[in-house]
């Protein structure tokens, strides 16, 4: 599982998905106005994550490449972001 399906799935759990059309963003936004507060400084790490490989994906020539400290940094938070996902589904109301 990957960090944005993780946060998808709580919204699927609701009865949302979230389109193509802003992607990324729009299941950040739509979770964080959920569960930030409390679970703010679990979600910001997906934001400058997901900026970070829009980066690098997007616009390979211009940015830098990705290190395997900042992957090894951000484990964690990854890890973090799929467990935020497999707690919050069944605490928040199904639809």
């Amino acid at each position: 599982m990957t960090p944005r399906r993780a946060l998808a799935a709580v919204l699927q759990n609701q009865g949302l998905r979230a389109t193509s059309r802003g992607g990324h963003t729009v299941i950040y936004d739509a979770v964080r106005a959920q569960l930030d507060p409390p679970l703010g400084s679990m979600l910001r790490p997906f934001n400058r994550m997901r900026a970070r490989r829009n980066e690098v994906e997007y616009r390979s020539s211009e940015a830098p490449a990705v290190t395997p400290e900042e992957v090894a940094g951000d484990l964690a938070k990854v890890e973090a972001l799929i467990e935020l996902g497999e707690k919050a589904i069944p605490n928040m109301p199904r639809y």
